[in-house]
């Protein structure tokens, strides 16, 4: 195999240069048209080819790059949708509590009350605050878990919370009757906020710190547990048992982790 020269000679000003370039580099006169071609080796054919680099997609609109694009929060949304669409129909008049899934004691007994009563609102500020929570870290648990996450979250601690009210009878409706209503998603937006902070202690202790600024959840669980103090038909005792079951269900969260 033949070799290639080690240099040549610059016919202009007849210094030795380098055979793979173009120009003299000492006086600028062309020394040849182009660079020869290397010529490979035994060692280079015996190196494997290297593989392309498998390049990405195209970014869509909502894509940044480097980022995973947040999915929309569409279950939470729908939940705090029914709620609103519930305060619409009281509104109306033409319907009572009872009629659109509240609970209220001493006038109807239906176990399946205790999903719907969630729904269902006399304050608008009560309904304000709560749904703000259910928004924040509903948003958070479905982003991280998926939908089918944070409707059981949702649910099962809002059944929670309501039955252990109504088996307190701690919240009167009417102050001069023994009519008791347990009303709201006090319960459930407490057991979102548990859930939450459950897994996200549990991630920490694990090493994966998420850096979240944690004192924005104490000041909205404290909120929401001094709800009862300015709203009647919030139950103390739906708070409670609401973030206890939101804590149960955080342990069991990161079984279904997404991403």
């Amino acid at each position: 195999m033949s070799q290639p020269d080690l240099f040549v000679v610059c016919k202009n000003c007849g210094s030795e240069v380098s055979p793979y370039v173009t120009e003299c580099p000492y006086c600028g006169q062309r020394v040849r048209k182009r660079a020869p071609k290397l010529e490979r080796g035994e060692d280079a054919e015996a190196r494997p080819k290297q593989r392309r680099r498998p390049r990405l997609s195209r970014l869509r609109a909502d894509e940044i790059e480097g980022i995973a694009p947040d999915t929309r929060p569409t279950v939470t949304l729908a939940l705090i949708g029914v709620s609103l669409l519930v305060t619409l129909a009281l509104a109306t008049q033409e319907l009572g509590f009872d009629d659109v899934g509240g609970v209220v004691v001493g006038l109807a007994d239906e176990p399946w009350r205790y999903l719907t009563t969630v729904f269902v609102h006399d304050n608008l500020g009560y309904q304000f605050v709560t749904l703000v929570a259910v928004g924040i870290f509903g948003t958070m648990i479905e982003r991280r878990f998926g939908w089918f996450s944070v409707l059981g979250v949702f649910l099962l601690t809002a059944a929670a919370g309501a039955a252990a009210a109504t088996a307190a009878d701690l919240s009167p409706l009417f102050e001069d009757t023994s009519v008791y209503a347990v009303l709201g998603a006090n319960g459930a937006a407490l057991g979102l906020l548990t859930a939450w902070l459950v897994d996200d202690r549990r991630a920490a202790r694990a090493g994966d710190t998420r850096e979240n600024d944690l004192t924005g959840v104490y000041v909205v669980a404290a909120v929401l547990l001094l709800l009862p103090l300015a709203v009647v038909e919030a139950s103390v005792v739906a708070g409670v048992a609401g973030a206890a079951a939101g804590a149960l269900l955080g342990l069991v969260l990161p079984v279904f982790t997404r991403r």
